[in-house]
């Protein structure tokens, strides 16, 4: 006799735009209790989405969930668009109870427990924005050999980003990105990512993918225009990355690329290049000159509703 199947419900919402079919979807499972490492793994190989979240009841009494997050590759600590993508469907699901304006909650992640924010109006979630980890400053990428190494692992001619006249450096809110400058927005468009030289590039420096950004935008009210590429976790592009927009809008802050406020608030375009608009809202809160606290946060839709049978 064969084995008795199982079967999971599973939701895909978009995450970083108020429509479908844009910003960076994402796979959610919101009962993963009893699942074993090598089911997660194999799931998440066939949503074949960046990143699929398993959710699980929390080991710490302060977070309303723990959150396990896979690439189709392996598992990852911390990601951004898989953890406001998640909140918003347990909000939906009326797994968690909505308080208007504001529902505040943690989370707990591989990396440690973290507060989370759904903003509620008459019980529709316009928006979910998440605290990051403290923003760790790595280093920067000034060997002599790095600028040609990481213009052609990028396709591009180094003096597009040589004339930015900002520092390539290794920044993390939750994961390590190497930051690039560019200078025209016709550069950062044209890029044509080589994975290998990416991936040997960041290996080199403790680094999981590499976010370029230039202050040229497609729409005025963007502050950037970025792309991310993430081959080290099996990410060629991804559309919107809410990681590594922590991190870009902790270097902006820290290296006077934006006017700095108490409150500094980034909005960050990606994914046009890949057809699927997204916009980021980073909020970069100082004091004494130091960066005390990162907030990343966007809209959400729900997009797919189904069952996994195992």
């Amino acid at each position: 006799m064969s084995p008795a199947k199982r079967t999971l419900k599973f939701y895909q919402a978009d995450v970083f735009t108020d429509e479908p079919f844009g910003g960076n979807p994402v796979a959610v499972v919101p009962d993963a209790a009893g699942l074993t490492d090598e089911e997660l793994q194999k799931i998440a190989r066939e949503m074949n989405l960046s990143e699929t979240v398993f959710v699980f009841p929390p080991t710490d009494p302060k977070a309303a969930a723990k959150v396990r997050i896979f690439t189709p590759n392996q598992e990852i600590p911390f990601a951004g668009h898989p953890v406001l993508g998640t909140f918003y469907l347990l909000g939906k699901l009326k797994q968690i109870p909505l308080v208007e304006p504001i529902t505040s909650l943690s989370y707990e992640c591989n990396i440690g427990v973290f507060p989370i924010e759904l903003r509620v109006h008459k019980n529709q979630i316009l928006r979910v924005v998440m605290t990051q980890p403290k923003p760790e400053f790595l280093g920067k990428v000034d060997s002599p050999d790095a600028l040609p190494a990481i213009a052609n692992a990028l396709g591009m001619d180094k003096r597009a980003i040589s004339d930015a006249k900002f520092p390539i450096e290794v920044v993390s809110t939750g994961l390590p990105v190497i930051i690039v400058p560019v200078r025209t927005l016709t550069a950062v468009r044209s890029i044509v990512p080589n994975p290998t030289a990416i991936t040997a590039f960041c290996a080199r420096h403790g680094a999981n993918g590499i976010m370029v950004f230039t202050t040229v935008t497609v729409d005025e009210y963007s502050s950037v225009h970025t792309r991310m590429f993430a081959s080290p976790i099996g990410i060629l592009e991804d559309p919107a990355t809410g990681s590594a927009s922590g991190a870009l809008g902790a270097y902006l802050v820290q290296n006077g690329v934006v006017e700095v406020a108490i409150t500094t608030e980034i909005i960050s375009e990606q994914g046009y290049e890949m057809d699927r608009p997204s916009r980021i809202i980073i909020q970069v809160e100082s004091d004494d000159d130091m960066i005390q606290e990162v907030k990343v946060g966007g809209e959400v839709v729900m997009v797919i509703e189904g069952t996994i049978t195992l």
